[in-house]
């Protein structure tokens, strides 16, 4: 019965909630992880009470794991249980009455302008192997260029077509989360790198990055460009798609783009999401003051 509501839960969260294969593997794991605890214990979802799911919370602090991770696991838990009484006829939802751990307060890494420059130009210096195809390269700049000029997900640039692109209007049409499509700006560096890829790749239709055997570029090869690149490169850092999203945003808001302008553009549910990179650019104000002013000490 119990292995019953989990399926139908996740089916739920794919087929009506369009949730992501990540989203939909992090959710079946926690709720695997909550009645591993349980064990021998487990009366079921509908006998479990509150109280229960504060022992299984206290554990999980005990064991030192991030807040990130348990408000994940109890994310989980609190849409399982959102499920069952709309859909399955429980009463309420135990897991509502647990106060959980206020989330970390850490802020994105970003990248300087400089570092960013040097980024994005190392695709077509770096040396070139005899395996490389001569188009991969343009490729690569290309994805960093798009990267950047359009803070995407990673997911949402692999997903991108030919069709996605329109150089005449000079923009994306982006598939988000929940399946939502935006429309972004690309910039002139974006769309010239696009251009000289497109054409020396000859790509014309279906998706609009290629690997190696010219079916859809993994999110894998993505990830080891990208590491490729960092490298080659006097970034001191570990960097990730994600970040190069990071630096657009944060950019932005430095430039002075108004705030829900930048959450239409990165495709957020909520400003609150957006409002991370207020916080990075008042630190990288506050940095340049105590730098530069000759009293901000």
């Amino acid at each position: 019965m119990d292995e019953e509501l989990e399926s139908g839960f996740l089916k739920f969260m794919e087929v009506e909630r369009t949730a992501s294969p990540r989203t939909l593997e992090n959710y079946r794991l926690a709720l695997e992880s909550c009645r591993t605890w349980f064990g021998a214990k487990f009366a079921g979802w509908r006998e479990t009470t509150a109280e229960d799911f504060r022992r299984w919370l206290y554990e999980m602090m005990k064991q030192d794991l991030s807040k990130s991770t348990i408000r994940l696991r109890f994310a989980a838990l609190r849409s399982f249980y959102k499920f069952l009484v709309h859909r399955r006829g429980f009463i309420k939802s135990p897991v509502a009455e647990v106060q959980l751990p206020k989330p970390e307060k850490k802020l994105p890494v970003v990248l300087t302008a400089s570092q960013i420059d040097e980024l994005l130009a190392l695709p077509l210096q770096a040396p070139i192997h005899k395996q490389t195809q001569p188009w991969m390269p343009l490729r690569d700049a290309a994805i960093l260029e798009l990267f950047y000029s359009c803070g995407l997900r990673i997911s949402e640039l692999r997903g991108l077509d030919v069709r996605d692109i329109d150089f005449l209007g000079e923009n994306v049409k982006v598939t988000g989360k929940g399946a939502k499509e935006r429309i972004v700006p690309i910039g002139g560096p974006a769309l010239s790198a696009l251009q000289r890829y497109q054409r020396e790749a000859a790509v014309t239709n279906g998706p609009l990055f290629l690997g190696k055997r010219r079916t859809r570029i993994t999110q894998q090869a993505i990830d080891l460009l990208l590491k490729k690149y960092l490298k080659l490169s006097s970034i001191p850092f570990k960097i990730s798609p994600h970040k190069l999203r990071h630096s657009f945003a944060t950019h932005l808001l430095d430039a002075g783009a108004d705030l829900r302008s930048v959450q239409s553009l990165l495709g957020h549910a909520s400003l609150s999401t957006t409002q991370i990179y207020t916080h990075v650019t008042k630190e990288r104000l506050r940095q340049a003051y105590d730098a530069a002013h000759p009293r901000a000490t």
